[in-house]
Parts: structure tokens; sequence; C-alpha cells
């Protein structure tokens, strides 16, 4: 639930976790998260940025104005996503949401939130969007693009979708750094792992109709939408060639594409150049990945110096969230 917020551009994805969550949920696989002298540790790897630019509303506010950015949407960090023992997980993704809805609240306008939700149960799920719903400044659910190899092309997934148009909720799309052997080394995880999976979740919404079935579904795939820009006139002669690929979409893969939401955070004017002439122009986002070190450095400069002008991407921004409106702030 949004009502006015600030004028400003809007940063669609960013991170934040409470100081006492850092435990991360049941089940999880990295250890859990720490300070050591102000710098935030996962496990005992050193991530590269102080405790505070993940914990401390202060901190984000103040890094966000002198970012230019107007309003920034913050969620948990991928390894808060409860999805290892997610049935043990209700506690924490309920204090995850209580939190982070008195922190946007405190952000005089400046931030806005996206909750956590299990995606192994369709009824817990629909129990917690509800009460996001209710919280003012929280805009939908940030969610992990594949879980268990399983996407939102059906299932419980799916419905999670299905309730999100229901209560007029978003959804961002952000992928887990899911390991593989052959990716072990120089970061591969991340600097491929991510995107392919972001990409294998925006072929599943396309190929198994979820757009058809859900028009009004507001879904950014960040990071550019992983590969999706460049495999889709792959996608889209599979879709014409083979019944196997279009066997559960009537429209194709093409046609679809312009209806997903994308951010910004490509690094590369050349890949932006190929996202923007392939998703709608009223879908372009600008994102962050705040305060990580893959983290866009200057995200607005970034689109305003190659052609994308600021009232553009405000008014993407707020068609995202779901609020139309404008409100002055300071």
């Amino acid at each position: 639930m949004t009502g006015n917020i600030r004028e400003g551009i809007i940063d669609v994805h960013a991170h934040w976790l409470p100081h006492d969550l850092l435990s991360l949920p049941p089940g999880n696989t990295f250890g859990g998260m720490s300070d050591r002298g102000g710098k935030m540790f996962l496990g005992e790897v050193e991530l590269s940025f102080p405790t505070k630019a993940m914990t401390d509303i202060a901190t984000i506010v103040a890094d966000t104005r002198q970012a230019g950015i107007g309003v920034r949407v913050i969620s948990a960090p991928p390894f808060a996503f409860p999805v290892h023992e997610p049935s043990r997980a209700d506690e924490y993704i309920g204090s995850y949401n209580d939190q982070l809805a008195h922190a946007v609240a405190g952000s005089d306008g400046m931030l806005l939130g996206l909750g956590l939700v299990r995606l192994d149960d369709a009824d817990a799920a629909r129990r917690e969007m509800t009460r996001l719903q209710g919280m003012a400044g929280v805009v939908g659910v940030a969610v992990p693009p594949v879980v268990d190899g399983k996407s939102f092309g059906n299932g419980v997934m799916r419905d999670v979708l299905r309730v999100a148009v229901e209560l007029d909720l978003s959804v961002l799309l952000h992928p887990m750094q899911l390991p593989r052997p052959e990716w072990k080394d120089h970061y591969l995880v991340n600097l491929i792992g991510n995107p392919v999976e972001t990409t294998t979740a925006a072929a599943s919404v396309l190929l198994g109709g979820v757009m058809e079935e859900l028009p009004d579904l507001r879904i950014c795939f960040v990071h550019g939408g992983g590969c999706s820009p460049a495999l889709l006139g792959r996608w889209t002669h599979g879709w014409h060639a083979r019944p196997d690929v279009r066997h559960r979409s009537e429209r194709s893969p093409a046609e679809s594409f312009a209806k997903l939401y994308f951010d910004t955070i490509v690094y590369d004017p050349d890949v932006l150049e190929l996202l923007v002439a392939t998703a709608s122009a009223d879908r372009i986002l600008c994102g962050s990945d705040y305060p990580f070190d893959m983290a866009q450095p200057d995200p607005a400069g970034f689109l305003l110096a190659n052609g994308i002008d600021a009232r553009t991407l405000e008014a993407n921004g707020r068609a995202f969230v779901g609020s139309p409106s404008t409100a002055q702030g300071p």
C-alpha cells in the first residue's frame, strides 16, 4: 500500500536487513551474516560494504540522497530468502516484514519496501501477502527466480503471482547465486549464475503463459533480465517451430515480453541499448543493487547519460510500485 510518494527517480532494487535478523532464516546454507568491527560478513566471507549500509535506515537514506535518487525500494538480500526450511521460517518472515514496514514508515517518504513470503505453501503465502497489503509503504514482495529446480510457470510459485495480482502487489525477482561446480572460481556464481537464474524465470513466465493469465501482473526481472533480451529471438523462433515450446502459451514470447518490467543494472551502454530496443519503453526501471559490490555505481547518471530521461524513469517506477500519484517532498 503506497499512497503518495516523493518525486524523483525510483530505484526499485536495493537491499536492507535489520541487525537482529542477520542470522538469516532457518536452514540457510551460508552460515548467517555478522557484523565484525563495522564490516559485514557472510559466513567467513567479508562483503564489500559497511554493516550500516545494509542495516541502518539513516545511512541508506543518506546514500539515497547522495545518489540523486528520489525513492529507493528496499528488499532483503537474497541470502535471506526463506527457501531452505520454509516451514520453520514463519517467525523470521513475520519479523522481517514488520520491521520493514516500520523502517519505511520512518524514512520520511524516501523508502518503500518489498517483503518476504514463503514459496512452498500457497495458503501461508496468501496470509502473509494479505498482511503486507495493509502495511503502508510496503508495495510487494521480493522472491528468488528458481527454487528447488522450479520457477514461476506452475505450482505454488505461480499461485504467489496470482495472489500478487489479486492484492495489487508488485513482484521483484532476485537471483540467489545457486552454486554449480563449474562456477566455483572467479565469482562466476554471480557473474554467470545470477543472469542465468533470472533468464530461466523469464522463460518460465513467458512460455508458461503467465502474462496471458495475469495481464495486470507487475513483475520485474533484475540485472536487465539477465540473458533474456539476447535470447528472445531464439525463444520466439522455437515457439513458432516447436509445439512443445508453445503448448502452454497462446502468444509468442516477443509479444508477452512487452509486459515485463526490467531494471537497468547492466553496466554497459551497448547492453542497455539492447534492453531498450527489446523491452517496452514504459517497463524500464532504475535499479542499483545497493549496497553490494556489483551495484551500478551511478544508477541514475548511467541512464540519463544514455538517453533515458528522468520523467520516464519516475513514471515507470511509479507504475511498477502501484502509485501513479505525486507528492511533494523536501
